[in-house]
Protein backbone atom coordinates (compact mmCIF):
# COMPACT_ATOMS: atom_id res chain seq x y z
CA UNK A 1 0.00 0.00 0.00
CA UNK A 2 1.03 3.45 -0.71
CA UNK A 3 0.45 4.62 2.78
CA UNK A 4 3.15 1.63 4.13
CA UNK A 5 5.42 3.11 1.95
CA UNK A 6 5.09 6.55 3.07
CA UNK A 7 5.50 5.62 6.41
CA UNK A 8 8.48 3.61 5.47
CA UNK A 9 10.07 7.09 3.94
CA UNK A 10 9.34 8.96 7.01
CA UNK A 11 11.12 6.67 8.87
CA UNK A 12 13.96 6.63 7.30
CA UNK A 13 14.15 10.63 7.21
CA UNK A 14 14.09 10.45 11.03
CA UNK A 15 16.96 7.80 11.03
CA UNK A 16 19.09 11.02 9.11
CA UNK A 17 19.37 8.83 5.75
CA UNK A 18 20.80 11.54 3.62
CA UNK A 19 20.71 10.18 0.15
CA UNK A 20 18.96 6.80 -1.73
CA UNK A 21 19.47 5.35 -4.52
CA UNK A 22 15.73 2.78 -5.21
CA UNK A 23 16.16 0.07 -7.69
CA UNK A 24 14.97 -1.76 -9.86
CA UNK A 25 11.92 -0.58 -11.31
CA UNK A 26 11.73 -3.33 -14.05
CA UNK A 27 8.85 -5.39 -13.65
CA UNK A 28 5.54 -5.51 -12.21
CA UNK A 29 6.45 -4.22 -9.18
CA UNK A 30 7.55 -0.65 -10.84
CA UNK A 31 4.73 1.42 -9.70
CA UNK A 32 5.69 0.12 -5.72
CA UNK A 33 9.30 0.79 -6.39
CA UNK A 34 8.53 4.51 -8.16
CA UNK A 35 6.04 5.37 -5.23
CA UNK A 36 8.71 4.53 -2.47
CA UNK A 37 11.35 7.13 -4.49
CA UNK A 38 8.42 9.28 -4.75
CA UNK A 39 7.97 9.71 -0.81
CA UNK A 40 11.88 9.55 0.24
CA UNK A 41 12.15 12.78 -1.87
CA UNK A 42 8.99 14.07 -0.43
CA UNK A 43 10.23 13.39 3.19
CA UNK A 44 13.46 15.45 2.16
CA UNK A 45 15.88 12.64 1.05
CA UNK A 46 17.04 13.02 -1.99
CA UNK A 47 16.82 9.82 -4.59
CA UNK A 48 17.28 8.19 -8.15
CA UNK A 49 14.94 5.71 -9.26
CA UNK A 50 16.73 3.21 -11.52
CA UNK A 51 14.55 1.28 -13.94
CA UNK A 52 14.86 -1.28 -16.85
CA UNK A 53 12.58 -2.57 -19.30
CA UNK A 54 10.19 -3.74 -19.42
CA UNK A 55 9.05 -1.62 -16.27
CA UNK A 56 11.22 1.67 -17.51
CA UNK A 57 7.91 3.53 -19.48
CA UNK A 58 5.69 2.41 -16.46
CA UNK A 59 7.75 3.66 -13.54
CA UNK A 60 8.01 7.32 -15.65
CA UNK A 61 3.95 6.83 -15.96
CA UNK A 62 3.75 6.56 -12.26
CA UNK A 63 5.89 9.12 -11.55
CA UNK A 64 4.85 11.72 -13.82
CA UNK A 65 0.94 10.47 -12.56
CA UNK A 66 2.13 11.22 -9.02
CA UNK A 67 4.95 13.31 -8.71
CA UNK A 68 5.09 14.73 -11.96
CA UNK A 69 9.18 14.78 -11.02
CA UNK A 70 11.52 12.19 -10.48
CA UNK A 71 15.03 11.65 -11.24
CA UNK A 72 15.00 7.93 -13.48
CA UNK A 73 17.87 6.18 -14.90
CA UNK A 74 17.33 3.76 -17.38
CA UNK A 75 19.60 1.25 -17.75
CA UNK A 76 19.08 -0.90 -21.17
CA UNK A 77 19.35 -4.47 -19.63
CA UNK A 78 17.41 -7.65 -19.43
CA UNK A 79 17.73 -11.52 -18.04
CA UNK A 80 20.48 -12.07 -20.81
CA UNK A 81 22.46 -9.04 -19.53
CA UNK A 82 26.01 -9.65 -19.14
CA UNK A 83 28.22 -8.07 -16.40
CA UNK A 84 30.16 -6.14 -18.52
CA UNK A 85 27.34 -4.56 -20.45
CA UNK A 86 25.35 -3.32 -17.74
CA UNK A 87 28.85 -1.95 -15.93
CA UNK A 88 29.27 -0.09 -19.82
CA UNK A 89 25.72 1.36 -19.04
CA UNK A 90 26.35 2.22 -15.35
CA UNK A 91 29.48 4.55 -16.13
CA UNK A 92 28.12 6.36 -19.27
CA UNK A 93 25.14 7.06 -16.60
CA UNK A 94 27.07 8.03 -13.51
CA UNK A 95 27.24 11.43 -14.08
CA UNK A 96 23.44 11.88 -13.95
CA UNK A 97 23.33 9.76 -11.33
CA UNK A 98 25.98 11.69 -8.90
CA UNK A 99 23.55 15.14 -10.30
CA UNK A 100 20.45 13.36 -9.12
CA UNK A 101 22.12 12.80 -5.71
CA UNK A 102 23.95 16.15 -4.78
CA UNK A 103 22.23 19.06 -7.11
CA UNK A 104 20.72 21.33 -4.90
CA UNK A 105 16.76 21.84 -5.17
CA UNK A 106 16.64 24.81 -7.46
CA UNK A 107 18.74 22.83 -10.18
CA UNK A 108 17.43 19.94 -10.20
CA UNK A 109 14.39 20.21 -12.42
CA UNK A 110 15.66 19.39 -15.62
CA UNK A 111 16.99 16.41 -14.18
CA UNK A 112 13.96 15.24 -12.79
CA UNK A 113 11.91 16.64 -15.34
CA UNK A 114 9.33 13.80 -17.30
CA UNK A 115 7.67 14.22 -20.04
CA UNK A 116 3.82 13.81 -20.50
CA UNK A 117 3.30 10.45 -21.48
CA UNK A 118 -0.10 9.46 -21.20
CA UNK A 119 -2.86 11.95 -20.14
CA UNK A 120 -2.26 15.14 -21.34
CA UNK A 121 -3.90 16.50 -18.06
CA UNK A 122 -2.47 14.36 -15.20
CA UNK A 123 -5.74 14.75 -13.45
CA UNK A 124 -7.72 13.84 -15.98
CA UNK A 125 -11.61 12.92 -14.22
CA UNK A 126 -13.94 11.06 -15.50
CA UNK A 127 -16.25 13.82 -14.95
CA UNK A 128 -14.47 15.23 -17.72
CA UNK A 129 -16.50 12.97 -20.01
CA UNK A 130 -19.76 13.51 -18.69
CA UNK A 131 -19.23 16.92 -19.70
CA UNK A 132 -17.65 16.01 -23.14
CA UNK A 133 -20.49 13.73 -23.80
CA UNK A 134 -23.16 16.94 -22.69
CA UNK A 135 -21.78 18.96 -25.06
CA UNK A 136 -21.79 16.71 -27.87
CA UNK A 137 -25.03 15.47 -27.12
CA UNK A 138 -26.13 19.35 -27.67
CA UNK A 139 -24.01 19.87 -30.35
CA UNK A 140 -24.93 16.97 -32.30
CA UNK A 141 -25.51 16.99 -36.43
CA UNK A 142 -28.62 15.88 -37.85
CA UNK A 143 -27.48 11.91 -38.01
CA UNK A 144 -28.97 10.25 -34.87
CA UNK A 145 -26.16 9.23 -32.71
CA UNK A 146 -23.24 10.84 -35.31
CA UNK A 147 -21.61 12.29 -31.50
CA UNK A 148 -20.83 8.67 -30.90
CA UNK A 149 -18.08 8.19 -33.01
CA UNK A 150 -16.63 12.16 -32.44
CA UNK A 151 -16.53 10.56 -28.91
CA UNK A 152 -14.56 7.10 -29.00
CA UNK A 153 -12.12 9.60 -31.69
CA UNK A 154 -11.70 11.52 -28.98
CA UNK A 155 -11.34 9.17 -25.85
CA UNK A 156 -9.11 7.31 -28.27
CA UNK A 157 -6.88 10.08 -28.33
CA UNK A 158 -6.97 10.58 -24.94
CA UNK A 159 -6.54 6.54 -23.97
CA UNK A 160 -9.79 6.17 -22.39
CA UNK A 161 -11.59 3.14 -22.48
CA UNK A 162 -10.58 -0.52 -24.00
CA UNK A 163 -10.98 0.18 -27.43
CA UNK A 164 -14.72 -0.88 -28.30
CA UNK A 165 -17.70 1.22 -28.47
CA UNK A 166 -19.07 1.96 -24.94
CA UNK A 167 -22.36 3.44 -23.54
CA UNK A 168 -22.00 7.36 -23.50
CA UNK A 169 -21.49 7.96 -19.33
CA UNK A 170 -24.35 10.97 -19.15
CA UNK A 171 -25.47 12.37 -15.66
CA UNK A 172 -29.35 10.73 -16.32
CA UNK A 173 -27.63 7.04 -16.82
CA UNK A 174 -25.58 7.68 -13.39
CA UNK A 175 -28.20 8.39 -11.69
CA UNK A 176 -29.74 5.60 -13.09
CA UNK A 177 -27.28 3.32 -12.21
CA UNK A 178 -27.35 4.69 -8.83
CA UNK A 179 -30.72 3.42 -8.10
CA UNK A 180 -29.06 -0.27 -7.13
CA UNK A 181 -26.41 1.85 -4.84
CA UNK A 182 -26.84 2.75 -1.23
CA UNK A 183 -23.22 3.54 -0.71
CA UNK A 184 -22.73 7.32 -0.80
CA UNK A 185 -20.88 8.03 -4.50
CA UNK A 186 -17.88 9.37 -2.77
CA UNK A 187 -16.99 6.88 -0.37
CA UNK A 188 -13.43 5.13 -1.49
CA UNK A 189 -13.63 1.37 -2.60
CA UNK A 190 -9.38 1.55 -3.50
CA UNK A 191 -7.30 4.36 -2.18
CA UNK A 192 -4.06 5.73 -4.11
CA UNK A 193 -4.74 2.98 -7.05
CA UNK A 194 -2.51 2.43 -9.48
CA UNK A 195 -0.49 4.10 -11.80
CA UNK A 196 -2.45 7.17 -11.28
CA UNK A 197 -2.38 7.05 -7.68
CA UNK A 198 -6.11 8.06 -7.97
CA UNK A 199 -8.87 7.06 -5.68
CA UNK A 200 -11.51 4.58 -6.89
CA UNK A 201 -14.07 6.12 -5.46
CA UNK A 202 -18.36 4.63 -6.05
CA UNK A 203 -19.02 7.13 -8.30
CA UNK A 204 -15.97 5.79 -10.84
CA UNK A 205 -17.40 2.46 -10.63
CA UNK A 206 -20.98 3.58 -11.64
CA UNK A 207 -19.60 5.80 -14.24
CA UNK A 208 -17.52 2.93 -15.62
CA UNK A 209 -20.31 0.39 -15.19
CA UNK A 210 -22.72 2.76 -17.30
CA UNK A 211 -19.80 2.42 -20.23
CA UNK A 212 -19.30 -1.16 -20.03
CA UNK A 213 -23.55 -1.26 -20.52
CA UNK A 214 -24.79 -2.75 -17.11
CA UNK A 215 -27.79 -2.79 -15.85
CA UNK A 216 -28.09 -1.15 -12.72
CA UNK A 217 -28.78 -4.29 -10.76
CA UNK A 218 -25.42 -5.99 -11.77
CA UNK A 219 -23.92 -2.74 -10.34
CA UNK A 220 -23.97 -4.67 -6.52
CA UNK A 221 -21.54 -7.22 -8.26
CA UNK A 222 -19.08 -5.18 -9.43
CA UNK A 223 -18.62 -3.16 -6.34
CA UNK A 224 -18.28 -6.34 -4.53
CA UNK A 225 -15.17 -7.47 -6.95
CA UNK A 226 -13.84 -3.94 -6.03
CA UNK A 227 -14.18 -5.09 -2.56
CA UNK A 228 -12.52 -8.29 -2.78
CA UNK A 229 -9.57 -6.34 -4.69
CA UNK A 230 -8.71 -4.19 -2.07
CA UNK A 231 -8.16 -7.42 -0.16
CA UNK A 232 -4.40 -7.31 0.38
CA UNK A 233 -4.12 -11.16 -0.13
CA UNK A 234 -5.30 -9.89 -3.74
CA UNK A 235 -1.90 -7.69 -4.02
CA UNK A 236 -3.91 -5.27 -6.45
CA UNK A 237 -1.52 -2.63 -6.73
CA UNK A 238 0.97 -5.49 -8.32
CA UNK A 239 -1.50 -6.97 -10.42
CA UNK A 240 -3.51 -4.68 -12.43
CA UNK A 241 0.09 -3.78 -14.47
CA UNK A 242 2.04 -7.29 -14.21
CA UNK A 243 3.80 -8.42 -17.23
CA UNK A 244 1.75 -11.80 -16.66
CA UNK A 245 -1.04 -12.28 -19.30
CA UNK A 246 -4.07 -12.41 -17.70
CA UNK A 247 -7.32 -10.97 -16.44
CA UNK A 248 -9.22 -10.43 -13.54
CA UNK A 249 -12.05 -13.67 -13.28
CA UNK A 250 -15.37 -12.68 -11.31
CA UNK A 251 -16.50 -16.09 -10.70
CA UNK A 252 -20.27 -15.83 -9.04
CA UNK A 253 -22.09 -18.25 -7.04
CA UNK A 254 -25.65 -18.10 -5.20
CA UNK A 255 -28.90 -16.90 -5.24
CA UNK A 256 -27.71 -13.45 -6.62
CA UNK A 257 -26.25 -14.67 -10.11
CA UNK A 258 -29.33 -16.30 -11.01
CA UNK A 259 -31.45 -13.13 -10.16
CA UNK A 260 -29.01 -11.22 -12.65
CA UNK A 261 -29.18 -14.21 -15.06
CA UNK A 262 -25.12 -14.48 -14.74
CA UNK A 263 -25.14 -17.54 -17.23
CA UNK A 264 -23.55 -20.67 -16.42
CA UNK A 265 -24.57 -22.89 -18.62
CA UNK A 266 -23.35 -23.89 -22.18
CA UNK A 267 -20.65 -21.21 -23.72
CA UNK A 268 -20.88 -18.94 -20.00
CA UNK A 269 -17.03 -18.06 -21.04
CA UNK A 270 -18.22 -16.68 -24.61
CA UNK A 271 -20.13 -13.91 -26.40
CA UNK A 272 -23.60 -13.17 -26.24
CA UNK A 273 -24.60 -12.90 -21.93
CA UNK A 274 -25.01 -9.35 -20.96
CA UNK A 275 -24.45 -9.72 -17.45
CA UNK A 276 -21.30 -11.80 -18.15
CA UNK A 277 -19.75 -9.49 -20.69
CA UNK A 278 -20.66 -6.30 -18.83
CA UNK A 279 -20.20 -6.93 -15.36
CA UNK A 280 -16.39 -8.06 -16.21
CA UNK A 281 -15.94 -5.25 -18.34
CA UNK A 282 -16.55 -2.68 -16.14
CA UNK A 283 -14.23 -3.84 -13.71
CA UNK A 284 -11.53 -3.51 -16.41
CA UNK A 285 -12.79 -0.01 -17.77
CA UNK A 286 -11.95 1.09 -14.09
CA UNK A 287 -8.84 0.13 -13.68
CA UNK A 288 -8.33 1.49 -17.18
CA UNK A 289 -9.71 4.97 -17.10
CA UNK A 290 -9.20 5.59 -13.33
CA UNK A 291 -5.82 3.34 -12.36
CA UNK A 292 -4.39 4.46 -15.77
CA UNK A 293 -3.25 1.25 -16.10
CA UNK A 294 -3.40 1.58 -19.68
CA UNK A 295 -1.77 -1.40 -22.22
CA UNK A 296 1.45 -0.78 -23.98
CA UNK A 297 1.98 2.67 -21.98
CA UNK A 298 1.24 2.07 -18.05
CA UNK A 299 0.51 -2.00 -18.01
CA UNK A 300 3.79 -4.32 -18.42
CA UNK A 301 1.45 -6.97 -19.87
CA UNK A 302 3.84 -8.79 -22.49
CA UNK A 303 0.85 -9.75 -24.49
CA UNK A 304 -2.10 -8.80 -23.10
CA UNK A 305 -5.12 -11.13 -23.66
CA UNK A 306 -8.84 -10.96 -24.46
CA UNK A 307 -10.01 -11.98 -20.61
CA UNK A 308 -8.22 -8.33 -20.05
CA UNK A 309 -12.01 -7.40 -22.16
CA UNK A 310 -14.41 -9.09 -19.46
CA UNK A 311 -13.67 -12.32 -17.68
CA UNK A 312 -16.87 -13.38 -15.64
CA UNK A 313 -19.16 -16.52 -15.30
CA UNK A 314 -21.95 -17.96 -12.64
CA UNK A 315 -20.98 -21.29 -11.06
CA UNK A 316 -23.99 -24.12 -12.09
CA UNK A 317 -25.29 -24.85 -8.79
CA UNK A 318 -27.97 -26.81 -10.53
CA UNK A 319 -25.90 -29.32 -12.15
CA UNK A 320 -22.83 -29.61 -9.63
CA UNK A 321 -22.74 -32.44 -7.23
CA UNK A 322 -21.22 -30.89 -4.42
CA UNK A 323 -21.54 -27.55 -2.32
CA UNK A 324 -20.85 -24.21 -4.43
CA UNK A 325 -18.27 -21.82 -3.57
CA UNK A 326 -20.22 -19.48 -2.07
CA UNK A 327 -21.93 -22.59 0.55
CA UNK A 328 -18.31 -23.70 1.45
CA UNK A 329 -17.29 -20.38 2.52
CA UNK A 330 -20.59 -19.07 3.87
CA UNK A 331 -24.03 -20.53 2.98
CA UNK A 332 -26.20 -21.32 0.45
CA UNK A 333 -27.99 -18.01 0.70
CA UNK A 334 -25.17 -16.15 0.78
CA UNK A 335 -24.46 -14.63 -2.56
CA UNK A 336 -20.13 -14.41 -3.69
CA UNK A 337 -17.53 -13.36 -5.39
CA UNK A 338 -14.84 -15.20 -6.40
CA UNK A 339 -11.76 -12.79 -7.76
CA UNK A 340 -8.80 -14.68 -8.81
CA UNK A 341 -5.80 -12.78 -11.13
CA UNK A 342 -6.09 -15.65 -14.02
CA UNK A 343 -4.84 -16.66 -17.29
CA UNK A 344 -7.29 -17.47 -19.82
CA UNK A 345 -8.57 -21.11 -19.68
CA UNK A 346 -6.79 -24.16 -20.69
CA UNK A 347 -9.12 -26.37 -22.59
CA UNK A 348 -9.47 -29.63 -20.93
CA UNK A 349 -11.02 -32.31 -23.87
CA UNK A 350 -12.15 -35.85 -22.45
CA UNK A 351 -14.59 -37.41 -24.40
CA UNK A 352 -12.90 -40.99 -24.32
CA UNK A 353 -12.39 -41.90 -20.60
CA UNK A 354 -14.54 -43.68 -19.21
CA UNK A 355 -13.58 -43.90 -15.60
CA UNK A 356 -13.03 -41.14 -13.39
CA UNK A 357 -9.28 -42.59 -13.14
CA UNK A 358 -8.95 -41.22 -16.79
CA UNK A 359 -10.50 -38.24 -16.41
CA UNK A 360 -8.70 -37.74 -13.22
CA UNK A 361 -5.27 -38.21 -15.51
CA UNK A 362 -6.09 -36.23 -18.29
CA UNK A 363 -6.91 -33.63 -15.43
CA UNK A 364 -4.08 -34.11 -13.65
CA UNK A 365 -1.97 -33.27 -17.20
CA UNK A 366 -3.86 -29.85 -17.64
CA UNK A 367 -2.96 -28.72 -14.40
CA UNK A 368 0.80 -27.64 -14.97
CA UNK A 369 3.56 -27.45 -17.35
CA UNK A 370 6.96 -25.47 -17.50
CA UNK A 371 5.93 -22.07 -19.04
CA UNK A 372 2.82 -21.94 -16.66
CA UNK A 373 3.40 -19.54 -13.55
CA UNK A 374 2.46 -22.77 -10.91
CA UNK A 375 5.47 -24.58 -11.91
CA UNK A 376 7.84 -22.06 -10.28
CA UNK A 377 5.43 -20.21 -7.66
CA UNK A 378 2.62 -22.58 -6.23
CA UNK A 379 -0.37 -21.35 -6.24
CA UNK A 380 -4.45 -21.51 -7.17
CA UNK A 381 -6.10 -23.77 -9.56
CA UNK A 382 -9.58 -23.41 -10.08
CA UNK A 383 -10.83 -26.61 -12.33
CA UNK A 384 -14.28 -25.39 -14.33
CA UNK A 385 -15.89 -29.14 -14.83
CA UNK A 386 -18.77 -29.66 -17.68
CA UNK A 387 -22.18 -31.40 -16.16
CA UNK A 388 -20.98 -33.97 -18.00
CA UNK A 389 -17.54 -34.72 -15.90
CA UNK A 390 -18.47 -34.23 -12.80
CA UNK A 391 -21.17 -36.48 -13.06
CA UNK A 392 -18.26 -39.13 -13.92
CA UNK A 393 -16.13 -37.78 -10.88
CA UNK A 394 -19.25 -38.28 -8.98
CA UNK A 395 -20.36 -41.86 -9.38
CA UNK A 396 -17.02 -42.51 -8.85
CA UNK A 397 -17.52 -41.77 -5.30
CA UNK A 398 -15.19 -38.78 -5.51
CA UNK A 399 -16.18 -35.28 -3.51
CA UNK A 400 -14.54 -32.12 -2.91
CA UNK A 401 -12.09 -33.19 -0.40
CA UNK A 402 -10.69 -35.92 -1.73
CA UNK A 403 -10.25 -34.70 -4.99
CA UNK A 404 -8.48 -32.05 -3.64
CA UNK A 405 -6.16 -33.92 -1.36
CA UNK A 406 -5.38 -36.76 -4.83
CA UNK A 407 -4.89 -33.63 -7.11
CA UNK A 408 -2.65 -31.71 -4.72
CA UNK A 409 -0.54 -34.85 -4.81
CA UNK A 410 -0.46 -35.66 -8.28
CA UNK A 411 0.09 -31.87 -9.85
CA UNK A 412 3.93 -31.32 -10.16
CA UNK A 413 6.80 -30.92 -12.20
CA UNK A 414 10.44 -32.80 -11.68
CA UNK A 415 12.74 -30.35 -9.84
CA UNK A 416 15.68 -31.11 -12.19
CA UNK A 417 12.72 -29.80 -14.99
CA UNK A 418 11.98 -26.49 -13.24
CA UNK A 419 15.49 -25.22 -12.15
CA UNK A 420 16.73 -22.66 -13.82
CA UNK A 421 14.41 -21.74 -16.13
CA UNK A 422 10.56 -19.70 -16.25
CA UNK A 423 11.23 -17.55 -12.88
CA UNK A 424 12.37 -16.85 -9.54
CA UNK A 425 10.56 -19.36 -7.83
CA UNK A 426 8.17 -18.15 -4.81
CA UNK A 427 7.81 -21.43 -2.94
CA UNK A 428 7.10 -22.47 0.60
CA UNK A 429 10.22 -23.11 2.76
CA UNK A 430 8.58 -26.34 3.42
CA UNK A 431 9.03 -27.04 -0.50
CA UNK A 432 12.88 -26.47 -0.72
CA UNK A 433 14.08 -30.36 -0.59
CA UNK A 434 10.34 -31.67 -2.47
CA UNK A 435 11.33 -33.45 -5.91
CA UNK A 436 8.99 -33.23 -7.83
CA UNK A 437 7.89 -29.80 -6.85
CA UNK A 438 3.84 -29.31 -6.00
CA UNK A 439 1.96 -26.91 -8.39
CA UNK A 440 -0.19 -26.24 -5.38
CA UNK A 441 0.72 -25.11 -2.03
CA UNK A 442 -1.96 -27.24 -0.08
CA UNK A 443 -5.60 -29.32 -1.04
CA UNK A 444 -7.01 -25.92 -0.34
CA UNK A 445 -5.47 -24.19 -3.23
CA UNK A 446 -7.54 -26.10 -6.09
CA UNK A 447 -11.03 -24.85 -6.44
CA UNK A 448 -13.45 -27.39 -8.23
CA UNK A 449 -16.75 -25.56 -9.82
CA UNK A 450 -19.22 -26.87 -12.29
CA UNK A 451 -20.04 -24.75 -15.11
CA UNK A 452 -20.96 -24.96 -19.35
CA UNK A 453 -22.88 -27.14 -21.09
CA UNK A 454 -22.86 -31.00 -21.47
CA UNK A 455 -19.94 -32.84 -23.32
CA UNK A 456 -16.19 -33.58 -22.72
CA UNK A 457 -14.88 -29.86 -22.62
CA UNK A 458 -13.67 -28.73 -19.20
CA UNK A 459 -11.05 -26.07 -18.22
CA UNK A 460 -8.11 -25.20 -16.06
CA UNK A 461 -7.61 -22.02 -14.93
CA UNK A 462 -4.14 -21.22 -13.44
CA UNK A 463 -3.59 -18.37 -11.27
CA UNK A 464 -1.08 -15.66 -10.96
CA UNK A 465 0.19 -16.29 -7.74
CA UNK A 466 2.75 -13.72 -7.38
CA UNK A 467 1.43 -12.92 -3.67
CA UNK A 468 -1.69 -12.94 -4.98
CA UNK A 469 -4.71 -15.09 -4.47
CA UNK A 470 -8.63 -15.92 -5.06
CA UNK A 471 -10.61 -13.43 -2.55
CA UNK A 472 -14.06 -14.87 -1.76
CA UNK A 473 -16.16 -11.33 -0.41
CA UNK A 474 -19.68 -11.27 0.03
CA UNK A 475 -22.11 -9.65 -1.76
CA UNK A 476 -22.98 -7.25 1.11
CA UNK A 477 -25.26 -4.28 2.18
CA UNK A 478 -23.75 -1.41 3.48
CA UNK A 479 -24.59 -2.05 7.11
CA UNK A 480 -22.83 -5.05 6.53
CA UNK A 481 -25.42 -7.76 6.44
CA UNK A 482 -24.93 -10.39 3.40
CA UNK A 483 -27.82 -9.32 0.53
CA UNK A 484 -29.98 -11.97 -0.03
CA UNK A 485 -31.63 -10.49 -3.05
CA UNK A 486 -30.46 -8.03 -5.36
CA UNK A 487 -33.40 -6.01 -4.61
CA UNK A 488 -32.28 -5.78 -1.21
CA UNK A 489 -29.70 -2.98 -2.80
CA UNK A 490 -32.92 -0.93 -4.18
Amino acid sequence: MSSDLRERARHLARDGYVAAVVALADMGTSPMTTVLAIELEKAGIPTLLISAPPGDGLARHVAYFRAGHLCICNLDIYQASTVDEITRQVEENIGYMIDALTLPGHEIDQCAAIDSLLDTQPQWDLNDALKLVQGLEKNGDAAPGRYLEVLMNQCEALSIGDGLPFIPPTEARVARMATFCPYPPTEVLIPEAGPSGKDITVRDVMVNAVMAGCEPEYLPVVIATFQAMRNPAFNFQQSITTSYNGGNLVLVSGPIARELRIHSGQGCLGPGFRANATIGRAVNLTLLNVCRAYPGKADLGCLGSPVEFTYCFAESVEHSPWPGINAEHFDEQTSTVYLLKAEPPTDVVDFLSRTAAGLLETLIDSATHLGRMNAYIPGRILIVLTPDHAQMLTQDGWDKPRLRQYLFERIHNPRASVEGRGLVPVRPASFGALDPVPATRSPGDIDLVVAGGRGGHSAIIASWGLYSDAVVQPVRLPDGRNARSILDFQ
